[in-house]
Order: structure tokens, then sequence, then C-alpha cells
């Protein structure tokens, strides 16, 4: 399974302040999108959704640590901890009597703190993102083990030259993404499973964290699984709006399958993207950016969307995501 958990916000606000108060005024906003978004609320639904089925392993995008620090202190870091969207999943998770554990984690974006306005005065909000591959715990190991756990940043990034940071002169912050990947066993066959998100601001960047991934943790004799969001369509239209990204035909260049159209051909499977506030009433998912990948001997059996119907949103009427996730049930030969 992979699933986008949502950050909990836009973050391009922040991204686009000139000056100092016009970034107050951003991370002000931002920050309510985040709280309006009620991650502890969203959490039941994605729980519920992982229940329901039970996968093996499930790679999660944007499992977002968000820390605060109070009163404002550049001098160091936030680590009062507002919201940790992996333990929240996790507590709902074994809520609902399902045993599961991150066998490995990689921290991505940038680390990013500014302060927000509070009625007491300014607040340091701070942002950690992380890819999270998640694997039950609850089976026998001659039934089911995870071993080779691994982790890495990719070479290739984006660097935002932003004013606020004194760039120029000063270095461009740098925007990291990264991968996660395990050996799972089930019943004495093994495949190498890896989890991403590539990055959706650059084609240049995002084809090369690909071109990383084929000749790091995807180059093995193995059979191999790519879950994640590849911010690249099928049909070459990238996630950000006009831009046009090879990454998913490259992949499929490579050997990979893809999932969705092995099992539903006539299914178009968009899972991008609902409103950044998450309270739009008809869906507005109009890409498929989200893939299970696989290679080798290796049979995609189903596979389907969660996520994606109005019956799917929280009791407020949230959307669990901004993105539908997919689980897919492969038969390892």
């Amino acid at each position: 399974m992979t699933r986008n958990l949502y950050l909990g916000a836009d973050l391009a606000p922040v991204l686009a302040a000139t000056g100092q108060q016009a970034l107050v005024a951003a991370v002000t906003a931002v920050y309510a999108n985040v709280q309006a978004t009620n991650f502890p609320e969203r959490a039941k639904v994605l729980a519920d959704e992982i229940a329901d089925g039970d996968p093996h392993l499930v790679g999660l995008q944007e499992a977002a640590l968000w820390r605060s620090q109070t009163p404002a202190d550049p001098s160091s870091s936030a680590t009062h901890v507002e919201y940790d969207f992996l333990k929240i999943l996790l507590r709902e998770l074994s809520a609902r009597g399902k045993h599961y554990r991150a066998v490995a984690e990689v921290t991505v974006g940038s680390d990013f703190e500014a302060p927000r306005s509070t009625p007491t005065g300014l607040q340091d909000i701070r942002l950690t993102d992380r890819d999270v591959l998640l694997a039950r715990t609850d089976l026998p190991t001659r039934a089911f083990s995870v071993t080779n756990a691994q982790s890495a940043q990719f070479q290739n990034f984006v660097p935002l030259c932003l004013a606020l940071l004194g760039c120029p002169p000063n270095p461009p912050l740098q925007v990291k993404r990264g991968w996660v990947a395990a050996d799972a066993t089930l019943h004495g066959r093994t495949a190498r499973v890896v989890s991403t998100h590539l990055e959706p601001a650059s084609r240049t960047v995002q084809e090369a964290q690909a071109a990383e991934l084929l000749t790091g943790p995807l180059n093995t004799t193995l059979p191999a699984v790519l879950l994640g969001d590849l911010n690249s369509a099928a049909g070459g239209v990238g996630a950000t709006p006009s831009s046009a990204t090879q990454s998913h035909a490259n992949l499929l260049a490579a050997g990979f399958k893809d999932a969705w159209t092995a099992t539903r051909p006539r299914d178009p499977g968009f899972t991008c993207c609902q409103a950044p506030d998450l309270r739009n009433l008809a869906s507005q998912l109009t890409q498929r950016i989200d893939y299970v990948l696989y290679r080798g001997d290796i049979t995609a059996r189903a596979t389907q969307r969660v996520g994606a119907r109005q019956a799917d949103r929280t009791p407020s009427g949230l959307w669990p995501s901004d993105h539908a996730g997919l689980k897919s049930l492969l038969r390892l030969h």
C-alpha cells in the first residue's frame, strides 16, 4: 500500500514571503490550516484504510512532525511536539488491533522553522517531513519477515534561494527528497520493496531522482516493488501544472509494470489532489501520480484506490488526505 498523508497545508505562501512581516503572516495562516485539517481526525480514517486489508507493507509520504517553541527563539530549534503524524497513525492502528512498526524512515524537505503570530506573542513552528515504510509485526517469521532495511536522501535536489535567508550571498535552502526500502520475505519468497516521494518542482531533478532509484535500491536481482508519490503522471504530465516529466515512463522502460493499469486498464485511477483545506465538496482528483510498480517474478492480482469516495470523508467533512491511496495485491512467484 502507498499513502500520502498530506502535511496539512500548502507551504507555498511561506516560501513566497519576501519580508519578515509577510513570513510571520504566511506561517500563521499555514499553521492554522494544519490545525484545521485536523490530522488526529483524519488518522482515524487513514487507519481504517490500512486495517481494511492488513497490507504487509505500507509506504507513507508526508509523515509530518510538527513542533513548536514558545516564545520564538531563532537561536535554538523547536522541540515541543504538536503533531507527530507517524505516532498518531500507529496509535490508531493499535487501537484497531493492528500491529505495525516503522522499519525504515528518512527525513526529507528542509526541516524548516519560522515564527507565527499568537495572541501571546510569536511562536516558532518547525516542520520535519518524513518518508516511512511500515511493516506488519503480528505474523510468524516463517510467514513474513523484513530484513535489510535501508534509507537515504537523493543526491539530486532543488535549491531554493530565499531572500529571507540572505540568499544571495548566503547559500540556498536545500529541499531534499529520499527513499526507504527493505527486503520482504513472504512464505520463503523475497522481494525488495522501495517507497519514495519524488520532487514536483523540477522535471530535471525529479527524473534524476528516479534514475538514482534505478542505480541504487532498485539495482537488485530480487523481484522489486516501488511504492510512492512520483509526481509524474502516466502520459508524461507532471504534478505541477503544465510540467511534463518522464519519471513514470522511464521506470516502465526499465522493466517495471504498473499495478493499476495491469488490473484496471479502463479506469483513470486519479489520485491527486483535493483542495488544501480538504473541504472541497466534489472530488478534485484529476491526475494519477501515486503508484505501485513492480518488476520481476511478480503478478498484480488486484488494485484499488482508498480515500477517493464521498463516503471516505471524516465526520466533519474532511477528505482523509489531498491524495487518494493505493492498495495492491501482488503475487510473488
